[in-house]
């Protein structure tokens, strides 16, 4: 096999790309709103790494904040469509 066909090869096995979900949160506490500014540079969108019946695994846009939040929010954090 050359390294052309190698590579068609290996191009051809990557997994399809999936569309990024995300939320986007406002927060509600002293302690969300500190973490907002400081650690999510004021920026309300989330991408959904992980999702199950009741959470959500979010990870904020620059990478720097993470949190599992209830679907239906908390007392730390609300989330608007």
């Amino acid at each position: 096999m050359t390294f052309v066909e190698v590579q068609k090869t290996m191009i051809s096995m990557k997994a399809p790309k999936t569309k990024k979900r995300f939320v986007n949160v406002i927060p509600k506490s002293s302690k969300a709103k500190n973490r907002f500014i400081n650690q999510m540079d004021s920026l309300h969108a989330m991408e959904v790494e992980q999702e199950n019946d009741s959470q959500l695994f979010v990870v904020s846009i620059n990478r720097r904040y993470c949190f599992w939040i209830s679907k239906e929010g908390n007392e730390h954090w609300e989330i608007v469509k």
